[in-house]
């Protein structure tokens, strides 16, 4: 009895905290052009931050609920999931995330921005061709 309690306690957390995080203010709009457009902006912003900087921490972790809300909006999409445009995102966001899950506390290397804004690029063109 004692494991059922547990395990539904932990189901109403995790459901708690999935309505917070859908509730927030800053989240999707269900627009996919416009939400990818601002996701891509939102972490370059995170990528450009200097070590140094007071924000680094904010942007990093909007950063991070970004990579989430996107990916929770839009993994089961059909009419999306074919689009060359959310192939190369999803590409991209897993990279950044592995990276921010594995070395939460280590800059993200030079190879990997490069590869992340060229990815960011074609993101950019699919959409404008509407890919």
């Amino acid at each position: 009895m004692k494991r059922y309690w547990s395990r539904l306690l932990a189901l109403v957390l995790v459901l708690a905290i999935g309505l917070i995080g859908c509730s927030s203010p800053d989240s999707l709009t269900g627009d996919y052009r416009q939400d990818t457009l601002t996701v891509v902006s939102t972490l370059r912003k995170a990528l450009e931050v200097t070590d140094d900087s007071p924000d680094k921490a904010e942007l990093q972790a909007d950063a991070r609920q970004k990579i989430n809300d996107f990916s929770a909006r839009y993994q089961r999409a059909g009419s999306i999931s074919g689009l060359s445009s959310f192939t190369t995102m999803r590409t991209a966001l897993n990279s950044l995330a592995g990276h921010y899950s594995s070395y939460p506390n280590r800059p993200v290397p030079q190879k990997l921005k490069s590869r992340l804004e060229q990815e960011f690029q074609q993101v950019e063109s699919a959409l404008k061709r509407g890919a």
